[in-house]
């Protein structure tokens, strides 16, 4: 059956067709999702309905607490809520940092029943992860559609300048107000538009893994990503507009992505190689002091930078390759961490090595793997040819005004090389650029991004 979302009388979003036997660990959906207009007024009583309690921490940042936090917290308290306001002031905007994280958490007290972020990501971030070491329960209300990380159940932080992942939990209840969402600005709504445009690539790398490495690959969690980024390159004057038929399907999208994480408890169908990029630019940056782009923002610019690659990966004649040529240049393991300490600095090139051990490839699985590629290049190149043209994808940003180059980011020259040779470095993870490099033809494809390192 296939993936349909409903909503009843409620504005409450279900789910159907998520069901199959793909390998992967599928996990029941039961968190409750509203999407529709007026729905502020509502949150008490869905709150009531989940059984969260009455004593809560609101947690916002100044913007957010202006655009929808107070009028959340009078309305909770007209209810007969307890509520304690935990907004986070900053010069700049907020990060999900360290700071961040302590304000909210000293916020907690012994008669804290739930916490309630209104927000968008690092806002919801920054809850998030203290939900999850506290064990209480959360709420999210989204402010704008500029990121998939509402329904997420993964927290990605800043900690001592590094960009982390660590696992979390979802809201119990999310609620996204369309009326609230449609006074973002339009740099926010481009931002999410990014952030779900990297989608096709994660898709794809998904997809790569399960041909080279025989990942499971969820057919129904890559049907609801594919459903949902298509629907929004279709409707995208609506988006650009900001009608709630826009609105409506941007925060799809991005809820959607999130409900993924849910289902098999992991972020493969909506990160990859592109959010690899955009996070490294982020944590370098805030290691520079200089405020980072929005990460959705970033997201888009480093798919429209990895897109042509593929298309260019997808005319190779892996049957050429020197497999004897390729093992003479394998970098060594002593190299390998140079360089990840060089690119990665000394605690983060550290940090990532112990969570990526299987980074470190023996000759004979990077051989298994160049093989692979060799025998199943028709699969790939089917993979790679479901991906829209990346003409359409441009049209797309470029209807929103979207940033899409690193110099409209001010991305520094530097910056930019190194993220496009360290991004497959991230994580584990399997991706096109992580088979590019096992080919020996990723420096050759980067030759436009020389970053020389000995």
């Amino acid at each position: 059956m296939a993936v349909q979302v409903h909503y009843d009388q409620d504005c409450k979003m279900s789910i159907t067709g998520v069901e199959c036997n793909c390998g992967c660990e599928h996990r029941v959906i039961d968190k409750d999702i509203y999407i529709g207009r007026g729905l502020i007024e509502r949150i008490p009583g869905y709150i009531q309905r989940r059984g969260l309690g009455t004593h809560c921490v609101l947690v916002a940042d100044d913007n957010t607490y202006r655009v929808a936090g107070e009028q959340v917290e009078k309305t909770l308290k007209a209810a007969g809520f307890d509520v304690v306001p935990c907004v986070i002031h900053r010069e700049n905007d907020m990060l999900p940092d360290d700071l961040s994280c302590g304000e909210v958490l000293l916020s907690i007290t012994r008669e804290t029943e739930f916490l309630i972020a209104v927000g968008s990501g690092t806002v919801t971030d920054t809850t998030r992860i203290n939900a999850e070491r506290t064990h209480l329960p959360f709420v999210s209300v989204g402010t704008a559609p500029s990121m998939d990380g509402y329904a997420s159940a993964v927290a990605p932080l800043l900690h001592r300048g590094l960009k982390i992942q660590r696992p979390a939990v979802c809201p119990e209840i999310i609620v996204c107000d369309l009326d609230v969402l449609a006074t973002a600005p339009m740099h926010m709504i481009a931002s999410g538009v990014g952030d779900v445009l990297g989608k096709y690539i994660a898709k794809a790398d998904w997809q790569l893994g399960q041909i080279i490495n025989g990942e499971p690959c969820c057919p129904v969690c890559v049907e609801m990503v594919t459903n949902a980024v298509n629907a929004l390159v279709d409707n995208v004057d609506e988006i650009a507009q900001k009608t709630e038929k826009g609105m409506r399907i941007l925060i799809e999208a991005l809820l959607l992505a999130g409900v993924t994480i849910m289902i098999i408890d992991n972020t493969r169908a909506v990160a990859s190689i592109e959010h690899n990029i955009a996070q490294y630019w982020e944590m370098i940056l805030v290691q520079r002091g200089i405020e980072p782009p929005m990460h959705g923002a970033s997201v888009g610019v480093s798919t429209l930078l990895v897109w042509p690659l593929f298309e260019r990966f997808a005319k190779e004649d892996l049957s050429k390759l020197d497999l004897d040529a390729i093992r003479a240049k394998r970098i060594s393991r002593e190299k390998r961490e140079r360089w990840m300490l060089h690119a990665y600095g000394e605690e983060g090139g550290r940090q990532i090595m112990r969570e990526n051990p299987g980074d470190f490839l023996t000759w004979e699985e990077q051989e298994r793997r160049i093989r692979t590629a060799q025998e199943r290049f028709e699969e790939i190149k089917a993979v790679i040819a479901a991906m829209p043209p990346l003409e359409k994808i441009k049209q797309v940003m470029m209807t929103l005004n979207a940033e899409m180059t690193p110099e409209e980011e001010e991305i520094p020259e530097d910056l930019l090389r190194c993220s496009m040779h360290c991004g497959k470095d991230y994580r584990t993870r399997y991706t096109l650029f992580k088979l590019m490099d096992e080919c020996g033809l990723l420096e050759d494809y980067l030759a436009d991004y020389p970053y020389p390192f000995e």
